[in-house]
């Protein structure tokens, strides 16, 4: 297939329908409250504007559609190297994108594009909230061309790539050198994100008991007659069944998301790149360069060391925090040799941790004293003033104490960074351990403080920015922070490397 992108183009001629339907989403999800109001106090005056408003809205909606389809060209400006892409209805905007900025381009499938049969095609530069490039229909052969051509390692991009070259992409994609198994997915569902996981299913919980003592008029979370029933018959057996209950929600939820979100998970190797593949319902195809990483991040707890599974996220250059969030890269349910050989592939060689540095001890004094120690002041507070109220709180604080307790000793436990030459491994995490991975050369600043009481303790803090995120180390030998500090500085001053 040889196609030239130095002409513009539109895309697939069904595309005309993939944006009909996104602005029928669009406006929905916009006006879906006028729309609930409309129905429940539906008569037979709103007959008439069902019958003939809908399809006037609807006309308009697709004649929006193809105006946006008919405007939308993209093509490659081969004489300034740069990805030019014009929409807009009235007015139009041009966006230029520079390819050697280009450090990510994602090739994703929604439900509604896998059964029209197109793809979208997004491009990502750093330091940007949005993607900066947006095509919402294009044939799959005619994505993985552009996609190569976008994310060509030199940056003079080939007029015309040869056809055997994109079946060779194609043929790569067949064979990827990294599978995430089925079984992989399972055990990470079951062994991870349990926070994250709790925080919607109580937020559902939350949303259904409001919609229900709004539509009922009674507070179920007080009511007296099932508070009597419980605390007369089996208050022990209910609440150990909720919890085991609730744990089950908890793992089926987790085990559910994770099963749909990277199912089928593929990684290729190619032109010195990773291409990555995944998805049950939303699939997505996605090539990361090694010279674009800032940040990899490994992650472990007990039992996924066990089971030999692991969590890999790959974190890029990105505009802010909420970016950073979205723009990582997770490779779920690697097992130790897949990790090796996709860290050789990104960073030319496995990190491994150097000199160890680690934070004072007051690092744990001050954390079990904001922890602990005010809150059992402000405990000890309401004893004296209430002190026949909510008795049963009483057994709650040894459980607390040492709940918190040993979080905290495990936080500074962990609370390390290691430096050797090659690269910088932060280590963090109390139940989930962390290793974050960065190369001195990718360092954008270097920021240290130190308290006036802690000088003569000779300690203090250091935080590494880059461009993908913030490694940090509290309260540590501060000589010895300054020492790394030049050596960092230097690397990063004599560096040339190509990462932005």
């Amino acid at each position: 297939m040889d196609t030239q992108f130095d002409k513009p183009q539109r895309q697939s001629e069904i595309g005309i329908l993939v944006m009909f339907i996104d602005a029928i989403q669009h406006y929905g999800r916009a006006f879906w409250p006028l729309l609930v109001i409309w129905l429940f106090k539906f008569n037979e005056i709103n007959k008439w504007f069902f019958i003939f408003g809908i399809p006037t809205i609807l006309l308009i909606i697709g004649a929006i559609a193809y105006l946006k389809y008919i405007n939308f060209t993209f093509y490659l400006d081969h004489q300034n190297n740069e990805f030019i892409i014009t929409n807009g209805i009235f007015n139009k905007t041009k966006t230029a994108i520079q390819l050697h900025k280009i450090q990510q381009v994602n090739i994703n499938q929604s439900l509604i594009q896998r059964i029209i049969g197109v793809y979208s095609l997004d491009v990502d530069t750093a330091g940007s909230n949005n993607k900066e490039g947006k095509i919402r229909a294009i044939s799959h052969p005619l994505a993985l061309e552009l996609k190569s051509r976008l994310l060509e390692n030199d940056k003079i991009i080939a007029t015309q790539p040869l056809e055997n070259e994109i079946n060779e992409n194609i043929s790569q994609e067949e064979q990827p050198f990294i599978t995430i198994s089925l079984l992989s997915l399972i055990k990470i569902g079951i062994t991870s994100n349990y926070i994250k996981s709790f925080s919607l299913l109580l937020i559902f919980f939350l949303t259904i008991t409001e919609n229900i003592n709004n539509f009922t008029g009674r507070d179920i979370l007080n009511d007296g007659d099932v508070q009597n029933y419980v605390n007369e018959n089996f208050i022990i057996q209910s609440v150990l069944i909720g919890i085991f209950i609730l744990f089950l929600i908890v793992l089926l939820i987790n085990l559910v998301r994770i099963i749909i979100r990277y199912f089928n998970f593929k990684i290729t190797k190619q032109k010195g790149s990773l291409l990555m593949h995944f998805g049950l319902i939303n699939t997505k195809s996605t090539i990361l360069k090694p010279e674009k990483v800032q940040i990899a991040s490994i992650t472990q707890n007990y039992f996924q060391k066990k089971m030999n599974i692991l969590e890999l996220k790959i974190k890029q250059a990105t505009g802010g925090v909420k970016e950073e969030q979205k723009a990582a890269i997770e490779i779920p349910g690697c097992n130790t040799f897949e990790k090796d050989e996709i860290l050789k592939l990104i960073f030319n060689h496995i990190p491994e941790k150097g000199v160890m540095l680690k934070p004072n001890f007051r690092k744990l004094g001050f954390a079990l004293f904001v922890t602990i120690g005010l809150p059992l002041l402000g405990f000890l507070f309401f004893r004296i003033n209430f002190p026949t109220e909510g008795i049963q709180l009483n057994y709650g604080v040894p459980f607390y104490v040492l709940f918190m307790g040993l979080l905290h000793y495990f936080f500074y436990k962990n609370h390390r960074l290691f430096i050797n030459k090659n690269c910088i491994i932060k280590q963090s995490g109390a139940w989930d351990i962390s290793n974050e991975i960065i190369i001195p050369s990718k360092i954008q600043a270097i920021s240290t403080s130190q308290l006036f009481w802690h000088k003569s303790l000779n300690i203090g803090s250091l935080t590494l920015h880059t461009a993908g995120g913030n490694l940090s180390l509290q309260l540590g030998d501060y000589t010895k922070i300054k020492e790394y500090i030049n050596l960092w500085l230097y690397e990063i001053e004599t560096s040339d490397s190509n990462w932005m």
